[in-house]
């Protein structure tokens, strides 16, 4: 979306919108076959389905394993291999997850939130204080927020609209149904989500995507521009920053959430550096649950 004052449209050829719908019209398909499934059944099929066809089709496995490389290069192969595998279940997972607006929900109330951010979000929320809460493509990030809503916190989103208009429809539903309001990236967006943070809420943002032109930092041990705009939020309107993570369980289907403590504000270089490392300890713990399908390094661009 853009962030100028007045958005102009983009024109809309026939040949891009025919593939949008017709792309729509199979991952529909999917969502609801998979919906028809007993909910352990469910993920299963669409992590499969997502693992062995849907992945590698796109090229998804194949960018997890530059990425690996790129990381990793001394892992062997075979283990490179068997995080990429398993990263690619973990996405079709939470793809079905989020589309399942009354059975995750449920579960994720049964869980129990930890960690010493937990105390520190509840004294926030007695004082009105704002709070951003930050996590990463890690696990279920959706996990986690569930768990927080079905304690009765008001939990608001930024999210990044999809490039085919079919999908964004039915993709922005998913984040509504989990509680709180979710706001796109951009101008309009930003104003509401700032409004939001500013009236005492508190959101969640992902941080660990590539962007242009953002200051480099290190991540997994590698240079990588990474957005500093949570910190800089965060000491703008005096809001807790805490790392919090949805991470998924041996069972393939449970979660544990956990809430870290909040980051001491600083300086917003500092603070995401602390984000970074946050991060990069649970990627370290348990690589397969990071979504290594992301072009988060260009090394062009550093």
């Amino acid at each position: 979306m853009s962030d100028q004052a007045t958005t102009v449209k983009k024109p809309y050829p026939f040949g891009r919108r025919a593939r949008h719908y017709l792309s729509n019209l199979l991952i529909v398909g999917i969502i609801r076959t998979a919906l028809a499934l007993p909910y352990k059944a469910r993920l299963s099929f669409v992590g499969a389905l997502v693992q062995h066809v849907i992945a590698p089709l796109a090229g998804y496995r194949r960018r997890a394993l530059d990425n690996l490389e790129h990381v990793w290069p001394e892992m062997p192969l075979a283990r490179r291999k068997e995080i990429a595998t398993r990263c690619l279940n973990n996405l079709g997972r939470s793809f079905i997850e989020n589309y399942s607006a009354n059975d995750f929900p449920k579960r994720m109330a049964e869980a129990t939130p930890r960690g010493d951010g937990m105390a520190a979000l509840e004294e926030a929320n007695l004082k009105g204080q704002p709070v951003i809460l930050v996590t990463g493509h890690y696990g279920n990030y959706e996990a986690a927020r569930a768990a927080l809503v079905a304690r009765g916190y008001d939990i608001g989103g930024l999210y990044r609209e999809m490039k085919n208009p079919y999908f964004n429809a039915h993709y922005v539903k998913t984040l509504e149904a989990f509680g709180g309001p979710v706001f796109p990236q951009g101008r309009r967006g930003t104003a509401g989500f700032v409004r939001h943070l500013k009236q005492g809420g508190r959101l969640v943002l992902l941080f660990d995507q590539h962007v242009i032109r953002a200051p480099i930092l290190d991540f997994i041990g590698q240079p990588a521009r990474t957005a500093i705009s949570a910190a800089e939020l965060a000491l703008r309107y005096d809001a807790l920053l805490i790392p919090f993570y949805g991470i998924r369980q041996d069972d393939g289907v449970s979660f544990d959430v956990v809430l870290e403590a909040p980051v001491p504000h600083s300086d917003p270089m500092t603070m995401t550096q602390a984000l970074n490392d946050s991060l990069t300890a649970q990627v370290t713990k348990t690589p397969e649950q990071w979504f290594w399908v992301h072009r988060r390094w260009r090394p062009h661009e550093t």
